[in-house]
Formats: C-alpha cells, structure tokens, sequence
C-alpha cells in the first residue's frame, strides 16, 4: 500500500511538480472548445473500449487456460495444435490477425443464403465481432505460453499428495493446480492486460468507433492534433493505472501458498 511518506519521496514530488504544471499549461494554451460538441461521442467511445477491453481479457484468459494445460501435460493431439496455436498468434501481427477475420472471414459469409438469413446475420455484418475475436485470439496465444509455464512451475509433490490422499483430478484442479499456477502468474496478467489496452486501438481500422477512433474523427472534422491525441493519452494513461492497482490489490490479497 503506497503510504504518504512514499509519496513524499523528492523524485515523486518533482515528477507530481511537472505533472500538475503540464495539466496546467495544456488547459491554459491549448483549444478544448471542441470538447463539449464531442463529449456524447467520446463517452460512447470510451464505453466501447472498455467493455471490448474487458470481454476479451475475460475470454483470452479462459482460453489460456486449456491452452496452457494442455502443452503441460496433455498429449501429443492436444499439445501440438495447442503450441502451434501460441505460435502462430505470437508470431504474426495482431493488425494482420484483425484484418484476416474481418476482411477475410467476414467477406465469405455474404456467399452463404443460410447465414444470411440466420439471426446471426446482424451481428456478423457487424465489425465489433471480429474484433472481439482478434483480441480474444491474441491475449489467449501469449497467455497460454505464460499458462503453460504457471502449470509446470506448481510443485509436483502438491500434486501427487492429493492423489495418494485420492482426490479426483477435476477437484485437485480446481482446488490446488489452477489456483496456485493462477497466483504465480497475476503479476505477468496485469501487465497484459495493460498491453491488450494499447492493442485496442487496432480495432478502429475495422470502423470500430472506440475512443481512439472518436479522437481521429476529431483530428479529421477540426484539424486539431495535440489536444485529442493528449487528452486520449491520458485516458490510457487513466485506465492502465487502474488495471496496474487492481491486479496490484489482488496480488497483495490472496496468499502465496509454498
């Protein structure tokens, strides 16, 4: 917990100094009359990055999971598409695994009447979707390496104690395996998180209008720069502080178990 004498450290005080006085410089000299005509946009914007941020954190991770368990210990069938999964996702540009789906994927399925005319037909004509799906893909490849690391580093004498004692393997799972492999992971899943903030942006390509995409239409209608681009880096700056605390307050709660 960050205590008042840590903050009144003297390079927390100068760093607190040129913050508050750049704060005051950019509402002194820069033009902020487009704010309010943006403002509806730019909270619709926001909504949207926040809850694609969230969804596909949620997602990934999940995913991670089976991805990661099975490279550990599972067979070859499993562990080979798995690895090759990890692989391809770690190894290609997450713009290009966007543009594959929306522009790939998303361009076949008009050529089928029975999708069509389908009830999900309107949400397949939409590009939210496929970035949903990109983002999920990309956290769950890097998070299923880390995964597979987490599950091996869970010490194997925990694990051959509860089957002697003759717990099922779902039960040991859930109780000793996941939570511990879970635990040595969180702070590597907070820095994740915070970089599958930064990837958001990438969804605007795709005419997702999140608040980076709300900020390049202020850009384009204004020919304002450095007032949108600075307002958006704090917004980012916001959120990933907040992300960086929460998993900070988790990693602080739940105990290390050795």
């Amino acid at each position: 917990m960050i205590t008042l004498r840590a903050l009144m450290q003297p390079h927390r005080i100068v760093m607190m100094v040129i913050f508050a006085a750049f704060l005051v410089w950019c509402g002194v000299s820069l033009r902020w009359d487009w704010l309010p005509h943006y403002m509806p946009l730019a909270i619709a914007g926001l909504w949207t990055t926040l809850w694609i941020l969230v969804v596909t954190t949620v997602l990934g991770f999940l995913l991670a999971v089976p991805l990661g368990l099975a490279q550990a210990v599972g067979p070859w069938y499993l562990a080979v598409p798995a690895r090759m999964f990890c692989t391809v996702i770690r190894g290609t540009p997450l713009l290009l695994q966007l543009w594959l789906l929306y522009y790939g994927l998303g361009s076949l399925f008009p050529q089928f009447p029975w999708i069509r005319s389908s009830e999900l037909w309107p949400y397949l004509r939409q590009a939210w979707p496929y970035a949903v799906l990109a983002l999920t893909f990309s956290y769950a490849g890097y998070e299923g390496e880390v995964m597979r690391g987490a599950f091996s580093s869970v010490a194997k004498g925990q694990l051959e104690a509860a089957r002697s004692f003759g717990m099922p393997r779902l039960t040991m799972f859930r109780r000793i395996w996941l939570p511990q492999a879970v635990r040595n992971v969180l702070p590597t899943l907070g820095g994740e998180s915070i970089l599958q903030l930064k990837a958001t942006p990438l969804i605007a390509t795709i005419t997702v209008m999140d608040i980076y995409a709300v900020s390049s239409r202020v850009r384009s209608d204004t020919f304002i720069v450095y007032e949108p681009l600075l307002l958006l880096a704090l917004v980012y700056m916001v959120i990933a502080g907040i992300i960086g605390f929460a998993f900070n307050y988790v990693e602080r709660q739940v105990p290390a178990r050795r």
